[in-house]
């Protein structure tokens, strides 16, 4: 039975769909959420990414990848995306595509680095900068599906004009039961936070993070030398290398 169905699961994911976009919402002043109707579409796990295709009048076209940001809902996926600098395909969707705009979408992509609501062990999220995106979908997922797994997010992130998801980050953690979320500022923090800008150390992870005694599921994402630094701290502290998953962005985490 699953080997006949596998190809048409296979097929699904690899066919280009048209998406159109719904609603927005600005997330920091080079980041916007985009809410996209895509028909047919087959849903996904959270830490999966699709897929973003825009193809110009005269035929040229450009791909880049992008994550969910949120659990599945009937057709509609919810992306987030940050301006970069010389990005052709971010700056079009940050500044200039508009609702009722079309875009053409593929996937979902990615088995590795997701969370399944089924599995009950402590999840350990670590963010560098818009690394917080397939980790956020996992935390709405969490909420979504009424999950009693324990989470602990650790948010590194440049000052809190750069922070996604601000409002409702701070509403998870107080009124979804067993989240926790510590946000450590690596260029300019708040008055009065108890910690001084810096950026993020195995001393953060120890205080802030699960103790491998605990077997957490470890997931951590952001640029490459954040994730390869984050997920070398996590197996000096003693976590299993094979619990820990890990995700690297380009500049703008999630390409240009």
């Amino acid at each position: 039975m699953a080997r006949t169905a596998l190809p048409g699961r296979l097929s699904a994911r690899l066919t280009w769909r048209v998406a159109t976009l719904a609603e927005t919402q600005d997330e920091t002043a080079t980041a916007r959420t985009l809410r996209l109707d895509v028909p047919d579409w087959p849903g996904h796990l959270s830490g999966q990414h699709v897929d973003v295709r825009l193809t110009d009048e005269d035929g040229y076209s450009a791909q880049r990848s992008y994550s969910l940001a949120a659990p599945a809902d009937g057709d509609r996926i919810e992306l987030t995306v940050q301006r970069i600098a010389d990005g052709e395909v971010s700056a079009y969707l940050a500044d200039t595509y508009a609702v009722g705009d079309p875009i053409e979408v593929r996937g979902p992509v990615g088995g590795w680095f997701v969370w399944r609501p089924a599995d009950p062990a402590p999840v350990l999220l670590v963010a560098g900068g818009s690394g917080i995106v397939p980790l956020m979908a996992m935390i709405r997922t969490r909420r979504q599906t009424g999950s009693r797994a324990p989470f602990r997010l650790v948010y590194s992130v440049r000052s809190p004009a750069d922070q996604y998801y601000t409002p409702e980050l701070r509403r998870s953690a107080r009124d979804d039961g067993g989240l926790d979320v510590a946000v450590v500022y690596t260029r300019s923090a708040p008055d009065g936070w108890s910690r001084p800008p810096g950026r993020i150390t195995a001393a953060d992870l120890a205080s802030l993070g699960w103790p491998a005694s605990l077997e957490p599921s470890c997931y951590v994402c952001g640029p490459t030398g954040f994730v390869e630094a984050a997920a070398s701290a996590l197996v000096d502290q003693g976590h299993d290398p094979r619990r820990i998953r890990t995700e690297r962005f380009g500049p703008s985490g999630s390409g240009g």
